[in-house]
């Protein structure tokens, strides 16, 4: 790795949409003098409904692409791809890979607890799609960490982020009847995790919601605990990391353009103005 390089690290974002913009919004802030190459699979989503075959395939492709283009370090920003392809991704390239499962369990249990020496009671509850529901990876991620854990599959959360209902009556509606249920379920737990890149964006509508329902809980963010945890990879494999620069962006789109610009700038928070459309196959 040349010296250029190791400066200025370039960095591979990864996800089948959009949501993933927000892991890539909190290594700006962290990393900010990277280059950053996102991509988002937008032609082939959702991933949540396919195979884990055909899921890993487009996963790994689209990683590749991303390699292809220089990316010397790669963030899987997808749940559903992490759970069901890291490993493939992992295989298939020669760089570190990073995904969003494991950064978000790590958090969790590095969050404040009442009953630190009691595992049992120190419940985590998890909202994400029903495909990374459906994959229990993190269950299994917390569960190795002594950490219990109730996942709840919130269908509904990700269309309503899209259509830009951050702060909407129908979206608080939606999150009463979805953490309700949760806490009914796992009525000790102390900690949630959200388990989606969608969901930061109603991080506020979720917290309001949690206190008016009486439960305030701690709320883990795993798009930044992915991006803390890329943070400190890249100062081990970057050592001569620049202390000072300017971030660089570069965006590819497998599908729609102008849809790309228009959801990405809320994902981002800040303006996407250009985006390469390129084409993967099926």
């Amino acid at each position: 790795m040349t010296s250029s390089l190791s400066k200025y690290p370039t960095i591979g974002v990864f996800d089948s949409g959009f949501g993933g913009l927000t892991v890539l919004r909190a290594l700006l802030h962290l990393i900010p003098q990277a280059r950053y190459i996102y991509l988002g699979d937008t032609a082939r989503l959702p991933y949540g409904s396919k195979s884990r075959e055909t899921i890993a395939r487009y996963a790994v492709s689209s990683a590749k692409f991303l390699h292809q283009q220089g990316a010397e370090l790669l963030v899987i920003a997808c749940n559903t791809a992490t759970a069901l392809a890291l490993e493939d991704i992992q295989h298939a390239l020669p760089i570190p890979v990073i995904g969003v499962v494991e950064p978000g369990a790590q958090a969790a249990l590095a969050a404040p607890s009442s009953v630190p020496s009691n595992p049992e009671k120190r419940g985590v509850l998890v909202l994400a799609t029903p495909a990374t529901v459906q994959s229990h990876a993190y269950t299994h991620a917390l569960n190795a960490l002594g950490l219990s854990a109730c996942e709840k599959a919130c269908p509904l959360l990700v269309p309503l982020v899209e259509e830009g209902w951050i702060d909407h009556p129908v979206t608080d509606a939606v999150l009463k009847i979805y953490l309700t249920e949760a806490l009914a379920a796992a009525p000790a737990t102390q900690t949630l995790l959200l388990g989606c890149t969608h969901y930061p964006l109603i991080q506020p509508a979720i917290q309001r919601v949690l206190e008016a329902l009486g439960h305030p809980l701690a709320i883990i963010d795993s798009a930044d605990a992915t991006a803390r945890t890329t943070a400190a990879l890249v100062s081990i494999h970057f050592p001569n990391l620049a202390l000072t620069g300017e971030p660089t962006c570069t965006f590819y789109a497998t599908d729609s353009i102008e849809k790309f610009q228009r959801l990405g700038s809320n994902f981002l928070g800040q303006p996407v103005t250009h985006v390469n459309l390129i084409d993967l196959g099926g």
